[in-house]
Protein backbone atom coordinates (compact mmCIF):
# COMPACT_ATOMS: atom_id res chain seq x y z
CA UNK A 1 0.00 0.00 0.00
CA UNK A 2 1.29 3.70 -0.97
CA UNK A 3 -0.02 7.00 -1.22
CA UNK A 4 0.79 8.23 -4.98
CA UNK A 5 -1.20 11.63 -4.85
CA UNK A 6 -1.99 13.91 -1.31
CA UNK A 7 -4.13 16.86 -2.19
CA UNK A 8 -5.02 19.77 0.31
CA UNK A 9 -7.35 22.68 0.34
CA UNK A 10 -7.68 24.91 3.32
CA UNK A 11 -5.92 22.59 5.56
CA UNK A 12 -3.70 23.76 8.55
CA UNK A 13 -1.09 26.31 6.44
CA UNK A 14 -1.59 25.18 3.05
CA UNK A 15 -4.21 26.87 0.66
CA UNK A 16 -4.16 24.51 -1.49
CA UNK A 17 -0.77 22.11 -2.54
CA UNK A 18 -0.83 18.69 -4.48
CA UNK A 19 1.63 16.21 -4.19
CA UNK A 20 2.50 13.62 -6.27
CA UNK A 21 4.31 10.67 -3.98
CA UNK A 22 5.42 7.32 -5.02
CA UNK A 23 6.85 3.57 -3.80
CA UNK A 24 9.90 3.69 -1.57
CA UNK A 25 11.32 6.32 0.53
CA UNK A 26 10.51 9.68 0.19
CA UNK A 27 11.93 12.48 2.26
CA UNK A 28 10.57 16.18 3.18
CA UNK A 29 13.02 18.83 3.66
CA UNK A 30 12.46 22.15 5.38
CA UNK A 31 12.63 24.54 8.43
CA UNK A 32 10.65 23.96 11.58
CA UNK A 33 7.39 25.53 10.95
CA UNK A 34 6.46 25.45 7.05
CA UNK A 35 4.37 22.72 6.62
CA UNK A 36 6.16 19.03 6.75
CA UNK A 37 4.19 17.73 9.61
CA UNK A 38 0.81 19.14 8.04
CA UNK A 39 1.29 16.68 5.32
CA UNK A 40 1.91 13.58 7.75
CA UNK A 41 -0.71 15.14 9.59
CA UNK A 42 -3.60 14.97 6.59
CA UNK A 43 -2.56 11.16 6.04
CA UNK A 44 -2.58 10.36 9.34
CA UNK A 45 -6.43 11.61 9.70
CA UNK A 46 -6.99 9.59 6.62
CA UNK A 47 -6.39 6.69 8.21
CA UNK A 48 -7.54 7.20 11.99
CA UNK A 49 -10.19 10.07 11.04
CA UNK A 50 -8.31 12.16 14.23
CA UNK A 51 -5.02 14.15 14.48
CA UNK A 52 -2.21 12.51 16.48
CA UNK A 53 -1.43 17.14 17.40
CA UNK A 54 -4.58 18.13 18.15
CA UNK A 55 -8.00 16.82 20.22
CA UNK A 56 -10.53 19.00 17.84
CA UNK A 57 -11.03 19.24 14.03
CA UNK A 58 -10.98 23.32 14.32
CA UNK A 59 -7.51 24.46 14.30
CA UNK A 60 -7.08 21.78 11.41
CA UNK A 61 -9.01 24.23 8.80
CA UNK A 62 -7.06 27.05 7.95
CA UNK A 63 -7.32 30.67 9.55
CA UNK A 64 -10.44 32.24 7.76
CA UNK A 65 -11.90 29.09 6.19
CA UNK A 66 -15.36 27.34 6.66
CA UNK A 67 -13.49 24.11 5.94
CA UNK A 68 -10.95 21.98 4.84
CA UNK A 69 -10.56 19.23 2.41
CA UNK A 70 -8.13 16.08 2.39
CA UNK A 71 -8.07 14.20 -0.99
CA UNK A 72 -5.63 10.96 -1.63
CA UNK A 73 -4.88 8.51 -4.11
CA UNK A 74 -4.15 5.23 -2.53
CA UNK A 75 -2.31 2.59 -4.15
CA UNK A 76 -3.30 -1.09 -2.87
CA UNK A 77 -2.71 -4.45 -4.51
CA UNK A 78 -2.51 -2.60 -7.75
CA UNK A 79 -5.74 -0.90 -7.74
CA UNK A 80 -6.73 2.84 -7.40
CA UNK A 81 -8.89 4.18 -4.19
CA UNK A 82 -9.23 7.80 -3.80
CA UNK A 83 -10.49 8.71 -0.39
CA UNK A 84 -11.77 12.11 0.29
CA UNK A 85 -12.81 13.88 3.68
CA UNK A 86 -14.57 17.19 4.25
CA UNK A 87 -13.45 18.79 7.57
CA UNK A 88 -15.97 21.37 8.85
CA UNK A 89 -15.83 22.24 12.57
CA UNK A 90 -18.81 21.60 15.06
CA UNK A 91 -20.12 19.52 12.34
CA UNK A 92 -19.95 16.06 11.38
CA UNK A 93 -17.28 15.67 8.59
CA UNK A 94 -18.48 14.22 5.00
CA UNK A 95 -16.46 11.54 3.31
CA UNK A 96 -16.08 9.97 -0.01
CA UNK A 97 -15.11 6.64 -1.19
CA UNK A 98 -13.71 6.65 -5.00
CA UNK A 99 -16.81 8.76 -6.56
CA UNK A 100 -19.15 7.55 -3.74
CA UNK A 101 -20.13 9.49 -0.96
CA UNK A 102 -20.44 7.41 1.88
CA UNK A 103 -22.61 7.53 4.89
CA UNK A 104 -20.55 7.93 7.93
CA UNK A 105 -16.95 9.15 7.78
CA UNK A 106 -15.72 6.04 9.39
CA UNK A 107 -16.46 3.62 6.77
CA UNK A 108 -13.43 5.05 5.14
CA UNK A 109 -11.38 3.69 7.53
CA UNK A 110 -9.00 0.82 6.05
CA UNK A 111 -8.83 2.58 2.76
CA UNK A 112 -5.58 3.96 4.45
CA UNK A 113 -3.26 2.01 6.63
CA UNK A 114 -0.83 3.88 8.32
CA UNK A 115 1.61 4.02 11.34
CA UNK A 116 3.32 7.73 12.37
CA UNK A 117 6.10 7.95 14.82
CA UNK A 118 5.76 12.01 16.12
CA UNK A 119 7.47 13.69 18.56
CA UNK A 120 4.53 13.72 20.51
CA UNK A 121 4.17 10.46 20.85
CA UNK A 122 6.91 10.52 23.76
CA UNK A 123 3.40 10.88 25.79
CA UNK A 124 2.91 7.50 24.66
CA UNK A 125 5.70 6.36 27.90
CA UNK A 126 5.21 9.53 30.20
CA UNK A 127 1.77 10.53 29.60
CA UNK A 128 -1.50 9.63 30.75
CA UNK A 129 -3.11 6.24 30.39
CA UNK A 130 -5.39 7.74 27.90
CA UNK A 131 -2.33 8.22 25.43
CA UNK A 132 -1.73 4.48 25.46
CA UNK A 133 -5.01 3.87 25.34
CA UNK A 134 -5.40 5.78 22.03
CA UNK A 135 -2.77 3.58 20.68
CA UNK A 136 -4.11 0.35 21.11
CA UNK A 137 -7.49 1.31 20.03
CA UNK A 138 -6.19 2.87 16.59
CA UNK A 139 -3.77 -0.22 16.39
CA UNK A 140 -7.27 -2.20 16.80
CA UNK A 141 -8.89 -0.03 14.17
CA UNK A 142 -6.04 -0.92 11.73
CA UNK A 143 -5.84 -4.42 12.30
CA UNK A 144 -9.82 -4.70 12.11
CA UNK A 145 -11.95 -1.44 11.04
CA UNK A 146 -15.16 -2.65 13.02
CA UNK A 147 -13.44 -1.95 16.08
CA UNK A 148 -14.11 1.58 15.11
CA UNK A 149 -17.64 1.21 15.62
CA UNK A 150 -17.40 -0.94 18.71
CA UNK A 151 -15.34 1.94 20.11
CA UNK A 152 -17.66 4.53 19.15
CA UNK A 153 -20.71 2.41 20.55
CA UNK A 154 -19.07 2.29 24.10
CA UNK A 155 -17.65 6.14 23.92
CA UNK A 156 -21.51 6.72 23.51
CA UNK A 157 -22.62 4.91 26.35
CA UNK A 158 -19.96 6.17 29.09
CA UNK A 159 -20.86 9.36 28.20
CA UNK A 160 -24.56 8.73 28.67
CA UNK A 161 -24.08 6.84 31.27
CA UNK A 162 -21.23 9.81 33.00
CA UNK A 163 -24.39 12.34 32.29
CA UNK A 164 -27.18 10.13 34.34
CA UNK A 165 -24.70 9.93 37.59
CA UNK A 166 -23.49 13.55 36.92
CA UNK A 167 -27.35 15.10 36.87
CA UNK A 168 -27.82 12.50 40.30
CA UNK A 169 -24.97 13.87 41.88
CA UNK A 170 -25.16 17.76 41.28
CA UNK A 171 -29.16 16.82 42.31
CA UNK A 172 -28.02 15.48 45.42
CA UNK A 173 -25.60 18.41 46.36
CA UNK A 174 -28.46 21.28 46.07
CA UNK A 175 -30.48 19.58 48.33
CA UNK A 176 -32.53 16.78 46.49
CA UNK A 177 -33.27 14.05 48.77
CA UNK A 178 -33.06 11.41 46.41
CA UNK A 179 -30.58 12.56 43.99
CA UNK A 180 -32.34 12.48 41.08
CA UNK A 181 -33.69 9.45 38.99
CA UNK A 182 -31.21 6.10 38.08
CA UNK A 183 -34.25 4.17 37.01
CA UNK A 184 -32.24 3.42 33.80
CA UNK A 185 -28.98 2.78 35.10
CA UNK A 186 -29.14 -0.95 34.52
CA UNK A 187 -29.82 -0.44 30.86
CA UNK A 188 -27.02 1.41 30.82
CA UNK A 189 -24.72 -0.99 32.68
CA UNK A 190 -26.01 -3.64 30.32
CA UNK A 191 -24.86 -2.13 27.24
CA UNK A 192 -21.89 -0.69 28.53
CA UNK A 193 -20.74 -4.53 29.56
CA UNK A 194 -22.04 -5.53 26.40
CA UNK A 195 -19.49 -2.63 24.02
CA UNK A 196 -16.81 -3.35 26.53
CA UNK A 197 -16.48 -6.46 26.87
CA UNK A 198 -15.92 -6.65 22.93
CA UNK A 199 -13.41 -3.43 23.03
CA UNK A 200 -11.97 -5.34 26.55
CA UNK A 201 -11.40 -8.51 24.48
CA UNK A 202 -10.34 -6.85 21.35
CA UNK A 203 -7.30 -5.33 23.59
CA UNK A 204 -6.62 -8.34 25.31
CA UNK A 205 -6.03 -10.59 22.26
CA UNK A 206 -4.38 -7.06 20.85
CA UNK A 207 -1.74 -7.12 23.37
CA UNK A 208 -1.15 -10.06 23.51
CA UNK A 209 -0.27 -10.26 20.14
CA UNK A 210 1.79 -7.00 20.10
CA UNK A 211 4.15 -8.27 23.03
CA UNK A 212 6.96 -9.96 21.21
CA UNK A 213 7.18 -7.45 18.68
CA UNK A 214 7.85 -4.47 21.42
CA UNK A 215 10.10 -6.60 23.01
CA UNK A 216 12.08 -7.08 19.33
CA UNK A 217 11.60 -3.51 18.09
CA UNK A 218 13.01 -2.02 21.17
CA UNK A 219 15.78 -4.44 21.52
CA UNK A 220 17.19 -3.54 17.71
CA UNK A 221 16.36 0.37 18.52
CA UNK A 222 18.33 0.49 22.15
CA UNK A 223 21.01 -2.36 20.83
CA UNK A 224 19.80 -4.80 23.87
CA UNK A 225 20.63 -2.69 26.39
CA UNK A 226 17.52 -3.71 28.73
CA UNK A 227 14.54 -5.65 27.83
CA UNK A 228 11.41 -4.03 27.25
CA UNK A 229 7.70 -5.61 28.01
CA UNK A 230 4.11 -4.66 27.71
CA UNK A 231 0.85 -5.23 30.07
CA UNK A 232 -2.46 -4.78 30.10
CA UNK A 233 -3.63 -3.54 33.19
CA UNK A 234 -8.06 -3.60 33.67
CA UNK A 235 -10.13 -1.77 35.83
CA UNK A 236 -11.74 -5.08 36.75
CA UNK A 237 -10.59 -8.70 37.57
CA UNK A 238 -9.85 -10.06 34.15
CA UNK A 239 -11.28 -14.21 34.32
CA UNK A 240 -8.65 -16.63 33.74
CA UNK A 241 -10.73 -17.04 30.31
CA UNK A 242 -11.42 -14.03 29.07
CA UNK A 243 -13.86 -14.51 26.23
CA UNK A 244 -16.37 -11.94 25.60
CA UNK A 245 -19.30 -13.53 27.37
CA UNK A 246 -17.18 -13.79 30.68
CA UNK A 247 -16.12 -10.40 30.21
CA UNK A 248 -19.36 -9.17 29.84
CA UNK A 249 -20.02 -10.88 33.13
CA UNK A 250 -17.09 -9.51 34.48
CA UNK A 251 -17.66 -5.89 33.73
CA UNK A 252 -21.48 -6.07 35.45
CA UNK A 253 -20.58 -7.48 38.36
CA UNK A 254 -17.69 -4.86 38.75
CA UNK A 255 -20.49 -2.42 38.24
CA UNK A 256 -22.84 -3.70 40.88
CA UNK A 257 -20.14 -3.45 43.45
CA UNK A 258 -19.01 -0.07 42.63
CA UNK A 259 -22.63 1.36 41.90
CA UNK A 260 -21.85 3.40 45.15
CA UNK A 261 -18.99 5.10 44.72
CA UNK A 262 -19.77 5.81 41.36
CA UNK A 263 -23.20 7.35 42.66
CA UNK A 264 -21.47 9.67 45.46
CA UNK A 265 -18.77 10.54 42.57
CA UNK A 266 -21.14 11.16 39.75
CA UNK A 267 -18.39 9.23 37.17
CA UNK A 268 -18.40 6.38 35.57
CA UNK A 269 -14.94 4.25 37.43
CA UNK A 270 -15.68 0.94 35.67
CA UNK A 271 -15.04 -0.46 32.05
CA UNK A 272 -11.90 -0.03 29.27
CA UNK A 273 -12.01 4.02 29.75
CA UNK A 274 -10.19 3.74 32.91
CA UNK A 275 -7.81 0.79 31.80
CA UNK A 276 -3.68 1.18 31.01
CA UNK A 277 -1.00 -0.44 29.25
CA UNK A 278 1.82 -1.03 30.91
CA UNK A 279 5.43 -0.25 30.04
CA UNK A 280 8.09 -1.68 31.42
CA UNK A 281 12.37 -1.86 30.97
CA UNK A 282 13.65 -4.47 32.89
CA UNK A 283 11.67 -4.61 35.79
CA UNK A 284 10.83 -1.07 36.24
CA UNK A 285 7.87 0.80 34.66
CA UNK A 286 9.25 2.81 32.38
CA UNK A 287 7.03 5.79 32.67
CA UNK A 288 9.33 7.64 35.57
CA UNK A 289 12.09 5.48 35.35
CA UNK A 290 13.46 5.93 31.70
CA UNK A 291 15.52 8.21 30.81
CA UNK A 292 14.95 10.82 27.88
CA UNK A 293 16.35 8.65 25.61
CA UNK A 294 14.95 5.45 26.70
CA UNK A 295 11.62 6.93 26.48
CA UNK A 296 12.52 8.14 23.32
CA UNK A 297 13.57 4.66 21.30
CA UNK A 298 10.58 3.37 23.81
CA UNK A 299 8.10 5.48 21.98
CA UNK A 300 9.65 4.39 18.69
CA UNK A 301 9.75 1.10 19.13
CA UNK A 302 5.75 0.96 19.88
CA UNK A 303 5.15 2.19 16.82
CA UNK A 304 7.59 0.10 14.87
CA UNK A 305 5.94 -2.76 16.73
CA UNK A 306 2.84 -1.91 15.69
CA UNK A 307 4.38 -1.49 11.85
CA UNK A 308 5.44 -4.61 12.12
CA UNK A 309 2.21 -6.20 13.73
CA UNK A 310 0.47 -5.35 10.86
CA UNK A 311 2.83 -6.72 7.97
CA UNK A 312 2.52 -9.73 9.95
CA UNK A 313 -1.57 -9.80 9.49
CA UNK A 314 -0.80 -9.38 5.62
CA UNK A 315 -1.44 -5.71 5.89
CA UNK A 316 1.93 -2.83 4.14
CA UNK A 317 0.97 0.38 6.38
CA UNK A 318 2.28 3.25 5.17
CA UNK A 319 5.31 4.35 7.50
CA UNK A 320 6.14 7.81 8.64
CA UNK A 321 8.73 9.26 10.55
CA UNK A 322 8.08 12.54 11.82
CA UNK A 323 11.41 14.69 12.79
CA UNK A 324 13.13 11.19 14.19
CA UNK A 325 16.83 10.99 12.78
CA UNK A 326 17.51 14.60 14.83
CA UNK A 327 16.97 12.61 18.11
CA UNK A 328 19.26 9.79 17.76
CA UNK A 329 22.69 9.53 18.12
CA UNK A 330 24.51 7.97 14.84
CA UNK A 331 24.13 4.41 15.99
CA UNK A 332 20.63 4.57 16.66
CA UNK A 333 20.06 6.26 13.28
CA UNK A 334 21.79 3.72 11.33
CA UNK A 335 19.88 1.03 13.12
CA UNK A 336 16.43 2.91 12.65
CA UNK A 337 17.41 2.86 9.15
CA UNK A 338 18.07 -1.23 8.21
CA UNK A 339 14.96 -1.50 10.49
CA UNK A 340 12.63 0.84 7.96
CA UNK A 341 14.32 0.82 4.79
CA UNK A 342 12.31 -2.18 3.27
CA UNK A 343 8.89 0.09 3.89
CA UNK A 344 6.57 -0.13 0.66
CA UNK A 345 6.25 3.39 1.45
CA UNK A 346 8.34 5.81 3.96
CA UNK A 347 8.12 9.14 4.57
CA UNK A 348 10.51 11.13 6.72
CA UNK A 349 10.42 14.30 7.57
CA UNK A 350 13.96 16.35 8.87
CA UNK A 351 15.09 20.01 8.72
CA UNK A 352 18.67 18.76 7.95
CA UNK A 353 18.48 16.26 5.00
CA UNK A 354 22.39 15.36 6.24
CA UNK A 355 20.16 13.83 9.49
CA UNK A 356 18.77 10.80 7.21
CA UNK A 357 20.70 8.03 6.54
CA UNK A 358 22.20 7.86 2.93
CA UNK A 359 20.24 4.52 3.08
CA UNK A 360 16.95 6.33 2.66
CA UNK A 361 17.49 8.80 0.36
CA UNK A 362 14.67 8.46 -2.06
CA UNK A 363 12.61 11.00 -3.65
CA UNK A 364 13.32 14.46 -2.32
CA UNK A 365 10.57 17.45 -1.42
CA UNK A 366 11.80 20.44 -0.36
CA UNK A 367 8.79 22.30 1.88
CA UNK A 368 8.48 25.99 2.03
CA UNK A 369 5.43 28.12 3.46
CA UNK A 370 2.38 26.76 1.48
CA UNK A 371 5.16 25.03 -1.51
CA UNK A 372 6.43 21.56 -1.23
CA UNK A 373 8.35 21.07 -4.59
CA UNK A 374 10.46 17.87 -5.55
CA UNK A 375 13.74 18.37 -5.93
CA UNK A 376 15.09 15.06 -6.48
Amino acid sequence: MYVQRLELVDFRSYERVAVDLSAGASVLVGPNGVGKTNLLEALGYVATLDSHRVATDAPLVRAGAAAAVIRCLVVHDGRELQVELEIVPGKANRARLGRSPVRRARDVLGALRMVLFAPEDLELVRGDPAERRRYLDDLLVARQPRYAGVRADYDRVVKQRNALLRTSYLARKTGGTRGGDLSTLDVWDAHLAQHGAELLAGRLELVTALAPFVAKAYDAVAAGRTAAGIAYRASIEVPPSPDRAALQEALLAALAAGRSSEVERGVTLTGPHRDDLVLTLGELPAKGYASHGESWSYALALRLAAYDLLRADGIEPVLALDDVFAELDAGRRERLAELVGGATQLLVTCAVAEDVPASLQGARFEIAEGVVRRVE
